[in-house]
């Protein structure tokens, strides 16, 4: 077969490599306690600057996008990534917390930018029957940014047996140039207009109609009953991080086996998504089918994974010093270990499962976006929730059982939305015929 740098897979490639360079990045530094940062609430503050910017600006990104296209929207996106690390390579010499907090905010506008073009080419560009494979693709190669980051920062300190330790100069400097390779790597996306399937076909686009026109339409995604039957699982996708991160991965454990915890959180994301991804494209089965299997599997793995979390936390709590435990430790290791990888694993579960069911009520790049950007508005309020929860000395078990509580609050909505997941999108049940492309107009009268 053929490369073309303008095929569906070729740009959904790309976009995974631009992911792996700067959100993989990210995430290899935020699931090191703070940041990497010996005052974790400089961390944890940024944190919530982020999200809550990324709340906003993610709902208003599906119109940018639109607007801009992926090329320019997830550019500009990359490019805060690059002043968020530098911030925490500032801060290393000047201790400017406001610089730092700051930057996050930036950093959350240019999030919501970049996630929500993703999102909308990882379930637009594929045929419906590949939806899952191209997430479970692009889960893979975006993972890959936070094992190889982690394992940077393991490899530069790995002689650190302690807790109370900054990530060095080097690691940082060496995430914000990774990261701004990611962002030249941004220019060269092709516009959508210009990626075809390999049989000529245009992907779905709808023409831009005015920003009035746009902003109202993404609010009326609030009215829309797909979208509000997830709100609660859209919340509860990113809810999770600061209790993983901060509570567990950066109070439990030295900071080079938080290092080695993160390779192996991020090596089981790229597993749990993509074999979830391939059971949820298996077209043996019905769309709706594969759509209620897929919930029960992870409906399982999420309530014996955290009931099993539950057990662990009662094994010391906010009070108690850092317990400092180490790879080095043997038997005493292993246990908290294999609840951290399970910790990933329903992670990747969870958002591939998002992403597949959002992907099963559109191939329109537009109407994707606004979905993308809606899920991250959403996501995004509820991260910046729970890191202030975190901030602010919350005690473990509580975030515990919020966090809990909150998964298995989002099965019904879910569930419901599966009961009515169709074999095939109809574009009409969502956007007007005049709104079309006329690629695919053409395309329509074909068929």
């Amino acid at each position: 077969m053929r490369f073309r740098w303008t095929s569906p897979l070729a740009q959904v490639l790309a976009v995974g490599v631009i992911c792996f360079c700067c959100p993989g990045m990210f995430n290899a530094l935020n699931s090191i306690g703070g940041g990497g940062q010996v005052s974790s609430n400089v961390g944890q503050n940024a944190n919530v600057a982020l999200y809550t910017c990324f709340a906003i600006f993610g709902l208003l990104s599906g119109a940018i996008h639109n607007k801009l296209g992926p090329k320019w929207t997830i550019f500009i996106g990359c490019l805060t990534y690059v002043l968020y690390a530098g911030s925490l390579l500032c801060y290393n010499h000047t201790g400017a917390g406001a610089f730092t907090i700051t930057a996050g905010g930036i950093l959350g506008i240019g999030a919501g930018m970049l996630w929500t073009a993703q999102g909308a080419m990882m379930m637009a560009y594929p045929r419906e029957e590949n939806k899952g494979k191209y997430i479970g693709y692009f889960w893979a190669i975006f993972n890959m940014g936070g094992v190889v980051g982690s394992c940077i920062a393991l490899g530069i300190n790995f002689n650190e047996t302690g807790s109370g330790k900054s990530l060095g100069d080097a690691t940082y400097a060496a995430f914000l140039a990774i990261m701004a390779v990611g962002s030249l790597i941004a220019l060269s996306l092709a516009p959508p207009s210009k990626v075809t399937h390999s049989n000529g076909d245009h992907i779905l686009i709808q023409k831009f109609p005015t920003w009035t026109g746009e902003i109202v339409a993404i609010f009326k995604l609030f009215l829309d009953w797909r979208m509000v039957v997830l709100i609660p699982m859209f919340m509860s996708s990113n809810w999770f991080y600061s209790y993983q991160f901060t509570t567990v991965n950066g109070h439990y454990f030295t900071l080079r086996t938080q290092s080695l915890n993160n390779i192996l959180y991020w090596a089981s994301q790229i597993f749990g998504s993509y074999s979830f991804a391939r059971l949820l494209d298996y077209q043996g089965a019905h769309r709706r089918t594969r759509a209620l299997i897929g919930l029960c599997v992870i409906t399982v793995c999420f309530i014996g994974t955290w009931i099993g979390g539950i057990f662990f936390q009662r094994t010391y709590n906010i009070n108690d010093p850092s317990p400092n435990r180490d790879f080095s430790d043997g038997a005493v290791y292993i246990g908290p270990m294999f609840l951290y990888i399970f910790y990933g694993i329903n992670d990747a579960a969870w958002q591939t499962y998002i992403y597949w069911l959002m992907g099963a009520l559109s191939n329109n790049a537009t109407v994707l976006s606004r979905y993308a950007g809606f899920y991250k508005c959403i996501q995004s309020s509820g991260a910046a929730i729970s890191w202030r929860i975190n901030a602010v000395d919350t005690p473990f078990m509580t975030e515990l059982i919020v966090c809990f509580a909150l998964l298995g609050a989002s099965i019904p909505g879910a569930f419901f939305l599966a009961l009515n997941i169709k074999e095939h999108s109809n574009e009409n049940d969502i956007i007007e015929n005049d709104m079309v492309h006329p690629d695919v107009k053409i395309q329509n009268e074909k068929a």
